[in-house]
């Protein structure tokens, strides 16, 4: 083929006809075709015939939100149309909108059709000799086409096509008018893209030009229509999108909106959507939590719950893999946002530095070359920090949204997760060499319901909730043989850790649960920013950090640190030429030090954790155990113990501050005392380094002259790379300790051990059915073959490192009577509770055999009472209720049959009450009834009941045996009762199944049966049926049916919520700690240093800038580089010691005031009242002692610091703009007032929401230690999903203050609202300081004085909104608030000197009491009226009476616990002049529910190690406890042996027998027992009563409350209250002699009645 060679001419048609379709005003016509083609691709991939040839359904009609207008859709008329049409549009503002955009479309196409009919004389070219010298050259071509000639201009060609774009914008415009919602969206969107590019293309053409000194507007020819256009174009294109409000369709219909949900794109820039709310908590007192902005519905947790746990959780569908890439699943759309938003800060952040450059080169070079005007560069000095800022504060708004969405997703999570865990009892681990450790025996144990509620300071049903629901029946067999949850070693697991010697590592699962939705989830949320650094393997959690993942590398490129750092070397490179890569070459040389520091940080931080995780178990424990504690008189000895664990933590805090960004090099040179400082100044010396090498090579090697230009503007971006430094040696730590705490989430969330049907489920293994129906009944309740222990991991903390574990057997076939009473009975320690445990599926089940089985049918229900009764902080009436609809008759029938009518009417709420945390307001046999009433009243037809009457007095008990056990409500439903009190219930039994002590089944059979094999049962059963008969009237006789008063129940007060600012005592109290005993060298050498520092840091700069006058001053080589370099090296080391003495100083200043205030709150709460402590909940005093405390060592210590370095830099910087400008002295002070008045706006409104979200968080935290505590119960009834739905309430609520909180405030950085109003004063502070340097002629305006200036100014103008951000943290420091508040909590007397008691105080137990009243508040009824009585040294004294006659309140009054009147004396000396730790360290009581310690056995008898061995045992042996285990007994009980946390892997009994061992170790004179013996059968408690008497010495007196009368009947004297008064006092023989005396009625309703009275004669003739 011969070659086309082009002529000249030919090659000029060709290139003027390519220009024409390259002409700018061609570019709207390409974004219109490229938008029709868009439309039609959606329009054909949407339609139904492609949606069906690729397999999907055709689309719904119905879209969400559309419900909203379905009333309206029947409207008739066309006035009525066009409503319903603006209704759905989205109201009428945005209607309105729509319509104006399409008035103006219209105008501009009217405008275009004007230009293509006038005539233009102006820039007209002929086409056609263009066409025609095209078809000359194409008829040198084969098959060519050919063009005839065309008579339009260039200009004509363009309006036409303009016109065709207008016509098609119109046609988009009309489409937003007219289409339906959906439709129009798209519409809108398409169009307002088309317009903005047309508008940029006029502005291009016609703005650019006037902001240059010789270009001019390509088409200003058109005249006053041009500007007509581009005004119409530009509020088209920009304003109308900017102001109209965003069209948000629902997903809840009924949701009520969010004013963000709305909000315009200029009010989210600008964050006017939260003005209302500003100024409204401006005005009112208190802006309360109803006042906050709705929570939109995007945000609600059920709504969170569909979205994530898909992705998260393996029970929902989400993969098994470590949560980290399941939430980078869930917000992979936020986190893209999240990467633009910060490409965008980047290069807003640079474009100060380039306009002071311009603005410099300006005045170096007088105008010279010039091309943009300077104006420009001054407008730049405001608009990058308004642009700037605006991205910054829109991905701060994106990762708060999410960082409130990841606290209700994890809480959630976690809560879902605890629903299916194996509640076992976890001991803290043992030494390798102790041969004994606690056997979990017969774990009557730990029914986790019997835990107490335990806070910390704090899935739907469609998404996989239904996997989660107790299954209709739950049976397994041999063939599926569930073996739990097997642990394995996952990569990152603990097996390379530190982990072994953790303190506390595995002493608390309910603590370390709470802990993982406090501070670990806190610590999760605040690594949030990785996005800002790049990603390394050191920051990334184990299973993620060995692979590279497309998201890792993406997020390792786009990213803040790296882009910025990218720009400024490419910008300095632009001034300082290739001196900058030796200065990047230094820094890179210096970088690897980072590594090596982070790498510290990680250990340490480690190590911190486990610090603050004993110190959180510690003061948990101890918040739980604290009546006990203030019973006994241990506050100072705990609160010793607590400040050891608490000087521990801060040990490691202070190493962690050590590290935070310290050079390794500069450890091994200087001493630690002055490395400690000069970690903060590691991330200065790096860029300060660079910088100099930097202006040595450029001045020394490449022999070049600095320039004013070029110092101070390089100075601006080395100050940026410091920022970035000290950025990232400030959020690595934050980072660390996100990726231990999401570690730490994760092992839980994949590696806790699981019932065996979850365990089985995330196996996906599949049950196998049975074969043979013969032998496995669907309604059958039972065993076969089976055996149980309490977990499937033989290592873990919770299986005893004996020689065995507590195994549950059933050899052969076990089956309990469907429709009768069935009992369950044992010794203590048997296995009794654990047999129930099996039975609902809460031990891992082991077969024994092929045909193993166990089964409990759940298709009519399942009810159940634990022994240690789990009630919620709820009315009482609620407890019984428990979610079940209210049913008039059937409660009163409840109310009734359970014996609560009396109970009731004491209380002036009745059934309204709140019972308190933990039951506060009731006693152990209410509490114990309401477990009951709760069971009884549900429809379940299986009750499974755990010695309920264990709690229960002799006429409680034959109430409920008589009105409940034989009433109709029981009648016909199967029952399993464990029981002790087998003279009242055998007989109501049909089937009775006997235990022995190893966990095995002895005995199984009718009642008869039972008997006949066993004599020892034979002997103990009384002729209870005949009694039972003969009282049946005088229980009907005793009942009291009082008028209920109406009052509003409540205990728990609220938590107050203070009004305004916080107070100065608050503030003062971290200030005085500061101090110390010098406060004023404190303040001196800290605040000395801080502005000495910042004096030297602007002299440094002015000092540079004088550097680089000196060249225009001197020729460059007569210019001494080294002196220089000399003093800049010196103003930097002054500046370097200066820093270190006040950070030095402010280090152990805020390390003393963190110690001294724990210190005060700790002795605070331990010295308060029992009051107080029962209108508190424990998870506030938790809170206060955990979250409350972490926020006094970081947030607000870092706020003083920082409040005090800014103030000094800021006061320097404008002394120094005020100095060489004196006339912006004013225009200075008007900004920081206006920017301090802004600021108490958002203060006044961030302290209320602070103080609403706190409150909101503690629920969240109850209803989870609550639903914890009763997992056992929760499960059996089948209410999860009731739980779910409580939970998803509460986090709601929370998500709702904590949203409108992180809108107001944020912790590392002011946020939003007051963020954006003071930026865009600094920066019109700034910009107008340019202006008038640059326009207002002045002989002193010189490049090095405008230069420093505006660096000054710059400075100032940033530091304005850091500095009110910090002084607001000053003015609200809500957690130092709440402390203060506790320390001035009610306080119990304080120990004097008067009040030490002599040595040999008491000498003995003689206790005489005198008018005794008592009342449990200042102004409260009284409990006890006038009581007198005198008990003698070593008499053993019986106290009996009704539930409510005051027992507990009297043996309250004995250790002042209660307000009393008149006198006590004990030993002859009055105890209210005693101090009260002697006093109730003299005095041991035991009450009815023990409380243990986490520990060895020995921790639990001698806490403070002040006894020896011998001691212990012989205690030990005292108590009772050898006496049920034999020597060798596998497993048995001895002082090397582990406790679990409150005894949780012991029985009740056993726990009682250990508290009585304590007692008997302090070796007190006066003893005193409240039902210390209520779980422990007759035989164990008349061995320990038979030890009382024969081991306690002579002179100790014992008072034993009681409701069996078998264990007081021999007492010397008996005591009967009634109503607060002591009705009989006398010895039992002689009340047994008296007709109707309410001792004696007592003994004659009981079962034991014979037997009774013949201790009663033998013990009267005894004491003759």
């Amino acid at each position: 083929m011969d070659q086309v060679i082009l002529s000249p001419i030919d090659e000029a048609l060709v290139q003027e006809v390519l220009s024409f379709w390259a002409h700018p005003l061609l570019i709207p016509s390409y974004l219109a075709l490229f938008s029709v083609v868009v439309l039609l691709a959606q329009a054909i991939f949407s339609s139904t015939p492609v949606r069906r040839l690729r397999g999907e359904d055709a689309p719904a009609i119905a879209t969400r939100g559309s419900s909203r207008v379905t009333a309206s859709a029947t409207r008739t008329g066309f006035v009525s149309a066009v409503k319903d049409h603006v209704e759905k549009s989205g109201g009428s503002i945005i209607f309105f909108f729509q319509v104006l955009r399409l008035i103006f479309v219209l105008t501009l196409l009217g405008l275009a059709i004007f230009s293509i009919v006038q005539e233009e004389s102006q820039h007209v070219v002929s086409l056609s000799s263009a066409v025609s010298a095209l078809n000359h050259w194409s008829r040198r071509h084969e098959g060519k086409h050919h063009y005839g000639g065309v008579s339009l201009t260039e200009r004509e060609w363009l309006d036409l096509t303009l016109c065709l774009t207008y016509v098609y914008a119109a046609f988009l415009g009309l489409m937003t008018v007219t289409a339906r919602r959906v439709r129009a969206s798209v519409a809108s969107f398409h169009l307002s893209l088309l317009l903005l590019g047309t508008f940029s293309v006029y502005a291009y053409r016609n703005i650019w030009p006037l902001l240059t000194f010789a270009l001019s507007p390509v088409d200003a020819w058109e005249g006053a229509l041009l500007w007509v256009r581009t005004g119409i174009l530009a509020f088209a294109a920009i304003v109308i999108p900017l102001l109209v409000p965003y069209q948000y369709i629902p997903i809840d219909p009924k949701a009520i909106i969010n004013p963000e949900q709305t909000a315009s794109l200029l009010s989210m820039m600008l964050y006017t959507f939260l003005d209302p709310i500003v100024f409204l908590a401006y005005r009112v007192p208190h802006l309360s939590h109803d006042m906050l902005p709705p929570l939109a519905d995007y945000d609600y947790t059920r709504n969170l719950v569909l979205r994530s746990f898909k992705h998260l959780d393996t029970f929902s569908g989400g993969p098994r893999r470590h949560i980290f890439w399941g939430f980078m699943e869930v917000f992979r759309r936020e986190y893209i946002q999240l990467a633009i938003f910060v490409i965008i800060k980047v290069f807003s952040t640079l474009m100060a530095p380039v306009g002071m450059n311009q603005l410099l080169r300006y005045l170096e070079t007088r105008g010279e070359g010039a091309v943009v005007r300077p104006w420009v560069w001054v407008t730049y000095l405001f608009l990058g920090p308004a642009l700037g800022t605006i991205a910054f504060q829109w991905y701060i708004f994106i990762a708060t949204g999410t960082l409130v969405r990841v606290t209700a997703i994890v809480t959630q999570l976690v809560f879902e997760h605890a629903l299916r865990i194996r509640v076992k009892a976890e001991t803290s681990s043992s030494p390798a060499a102790t041969p004994d450790a606690t056997p979990e025996v017969g774990s009557e144990a730990t029914t986790p319901d019997s835990g107490s509620v335990i806070e910390i300071n704090i899935a739907s049903e469609e998404a996989g909730g239904s996997s989660e629901e107790p299954r209709s029946e739950q049976s397994t067999i041999a063939g599926s043989s569930i073996r739990g949850k097997q642990k394995e070693e996952a990569p990152g697991s603990d097996s390379g850790r530190e982990s072994d010697d953790e303190p506390g590592d595995s002493s608390n699962l309910v603590g370390k649960m709470n802990n993982l939705v406090s501070a670990d989830l806190e610590n999760i949320v605040d690594g949030r920013d990785f996005l800002l650094l790049s990603l390394s393997s050191s920051l990334l959690p184990a299973p993620f950090s060995a692979g590279s993942s497309w998201l890792t590398k993406t997020f390792s490129l786009v990213l803040y640190f790296p882009l910025q750092v990218v720009i400024c070397v490419w910008f300095l490179y632009s001034i300082l030429g290739w001196s900058t890569f030796v200065g990047m070459a230094v820094m890179v040389a210096l970088f690897p030090i980072p590594g090596t520091v982070a790498g510290k940080i990680q250990k340490i931080q480690r190590e911190t954790a486990k610090r603050t995780d004993a110190r959180v178990q510690a003061a948990t424990e101890t918040m739980g155990i604290l009546r006990m504690i203030k019973l006994f008189g241990w506050e100072p000895k705990i609160a010793v113990r607590l400040g050891e664990k608490r000087e521990q933590e801060l040990r490691y805090i202070k190493l962690r501050q050590i590290l935070i960004v310290n050079n390794e090099n500069i450890k091994w040179v200087l001493p630690a005392s002055l490395l400690i400082p000069l970690t903060r100044t590691y991330s200065f010396f790096i860029p300060v380094i660079t910088m100099v090498v930097t202006y040595v090579t450029y001045t020394a090697i490449m022999k070049r002259a600095l320039t004013p230009s070029a110092v101070f503007t390089s100075m601006a971006v080395f100050d940026l790379i410091r920022d970035q430094l000290h950025s990232i040696f400030w959020m690595i730590p934050m980072f660390i300790r996100a990726r231990v705490s999401l570690d730490r989430v994760n092992d839980f969330l994949r590696d806790t051990e699981l019932l065996d049907q979850f365990a089985d489920a995330e196996k996906g293994s599949e049950r196998v059915r049975p074969t043979d129906a013969s032998h496995f009944n669907q309604d059958v309740i039972g065993f076969q073959n089976a055996s149980f222990t309490w977990s499937n991991d033989h290592t873990d903390g919770t299986s005893t490192p004996s020689r065995r574990r507590f195994t549950l057997r059933v050899q052969g076939e076990l089956l309990f009577k469907r429709g009768c009473f069935n009992l369950i009975i044992g010794p203590t320690g048997s296995g009794k509770t654990s047999l129930l445990m099996a039975l609902l599926g809460e031990m891992h089940f082991v077969p024994m055999s092929p045909d193993s089985w166990y089964h409990l049918p759940r298709e009519g229900g399942v009810s159940y009472a634990a022994q240690e009764s789990w009630v919620q902080n709820e009315t009482i009436r609620d407890n019984i209720l428990f979610g079940a609809a209210y049913d008039e008759e059937r409660y009163d029938k409840v109310i009734y049959q359970c014996g609560l009518q009396r109970d009731l009417s004491l209380f002036d709420a009745g059934d309204e009450t709140e019972v308190g945390e933990k039951g506060l307001t009731l006693s152990g046999g209410q509490k114990a009834r309401v477990t009951l009433a709760r069971a009884v009243y549900s429809s379940s037809q299986i009750l499974i009941l755990d010695d309920v009457l264990a709690a229960l007095d002799v006429h409680t008990s034959r109430w409920v045996v008589e009105k409940c056990f034989k009433g109709d409500l029981i009648r016909g439903r199967t029952i399993l009762l464990v029981t002790h009190n087998v003279a009242m219930t055998t007989p109501l039994a049909d089937y009775v199944v006997l235990l022995g002590k190893d966990g095995r089944i002895d005995r199984r059979g009718s009642i008869s049966d039972a008997l006949k094999k066993d004599k020892a049962l034979a002997k103990e059963l009384p002729e209870g049926t005949r009694v039972i008969e003969d009282n049946e009237k005088k229980i009907d006789s005793q009942e009291l049916n009082e008028t209920v008063k109406s009052a509003d129940g409540k205990l728990i007060l609220a938590e107050e919520i203070a009004e305004g600012n916080v107070s100065r005592d608050a503030v003062r109290l971290f200030i005085n700690g500061l101090g110390g005993a010098y406060p004023v060298l404190f303040w001196i050498v800290f605040t000395g240093g801080m502005l000495l520092f910042s004096t030297l840091m602007t002299v440094q700069t002015w000092f540079m800038g004088y550097w680089a006058e000196q060249y225009d001053i001197h020729p460059p080589e007569q210019v001494n580089i080294t002196f220089y370099l000399i003093v800049y090296g010196l103003i930097l080391l002054m500046a370097t010691a200066s820093y270190t003495a006040g950070f030095a100083v402010y280090t152990f200043g805020a390390l003393r005031a963190s110690r001294t205030i724990h210190r005060i709150l700790i002795e605070s709460v331990l010295g308060t009242t029992l009051r107080w402590l029962d209108t508190t909940p424990t998870s506030r005093i938790i809170t206060r002692v955990t979250q409350d405390i972490r926020a006094l060592d970081g947030i607000l210590a870092d706020a003083f610091f920082w409040v005090i370095d800014i103030s000094a830099a800021m006061f320097l910087k404008f002394i120094a703009v005020v100095y060489f400008t004196p006339v912006y002295s004013v225009p200075g002070i008007a900004i920081a007032v206006l920017g301090a008045w802004l600021g108490r706006i958002y203060m006044k409104a961030q302290i209320a929401i602070k103080r609403e979200m706190s409150n909101a968080k503690a629920p969240v935290l109850g209803h989870f230690g609550a639903s914890v505590a009763g997992l056992i119960s929760i499960r059996a009834f089948g209410a999860q999903l009731a739980f779910r739905e409580e939970s998803y309430r509460r986090i709601d609520r929370y998500s709702r203050a904590n949203r409108s909180f992180w809108n107001m405030n944020r912790q590392v950085e002011p946020t939003r609202w007051i963020n954006l109003r003071i930026d865009f004063l600094g920066g019109l502070f700034a910009a107008s300081l340019a202006a008038y340097l640059i326009y207002v002629p002045d002989e002193r305006s010189l490049p090095l004085d405008t230069g420093f200036s505006l660096t000054m100014a710059i400075g100032f103008s940033g530091l304005i909104l850091w500095w009110v951000y910090e002084e607001t943290l000053i003015g609200a420091p809500y957690s130092l608030e709440r402390i203060h508040s506790y320390i001035n909590a009610e306080q119990e007397p304080k120990p004097t000197e008067q009040g030490i008691p002599p040595a040999y105080w008491p000498a003995s137990g003689d206790l005489r009491v005198e008018k005794l009243s008592a009342r449990y508040s200042h102004d409260g009824p009284k409990v006890l009226h006038d009581i007198s009585f005198h008990i003698k040294s070593g008499e053993r004294v019986g106290v009996v009476g009704r539930t409510g006659s005051g027992k507990s309140s009297l043996t309250l009054s004995l250790l002042r616990c209660i307000f009393t009147e008149g006198s006590v004396y004990y030993d002859d000396r009055l105890t209210s002049s005693i101090n009260l730790d002697a006093l109730r360290s003299n005095i041991t009581i035991i009450p009815q529910i023990p409380e243990l310690l986490s520990g060895s056995l020995r921790e639990n008898l001698d806490p403070f190690s002040q006894y020896d061995d011998a001691a212990l045992n012989s205690a030990l042996h005292a108590s009772g406890l050898f006496s049920l285990q034999s020597d060798d007994e596998d497993g048995r009980l001895t002082l090397d042996s582990q406790i679990a946390s409150r005894g949780e892997n012991l029985s009740v009994g056993q726990r009682q027998i250990l508290a009585l061992a304590r007692a008997i170790v302090r070796g007190s004179k006066l003893l005193i027992l409240d039902e210390a013996t209520s779980a422990i059968d007759y035989k164990t408690d008349t061995i320990i009563q038979t030890s009382l008497r024969t081991e306690l010495k002579g002179d100790v007196t014992l008072i034993t409350v009681a409701h069996r009368l078998q264990t007081i009947i021999d007492a010397d004297k008996v005591m009967v209250l009634d109503a607060g008064r002591i009705v009989e006092f006398d010895k039992p023989s002689e009340l047994l002699k008296m007709e109707n005396g309410r001792f004696r009625s007592l003994v004659d309703e009981s079962g034991d009645r014979e037997l009774l009275y013949a201790i009663a004669s033998s013990a009267g003739k005894a004491q003759h």
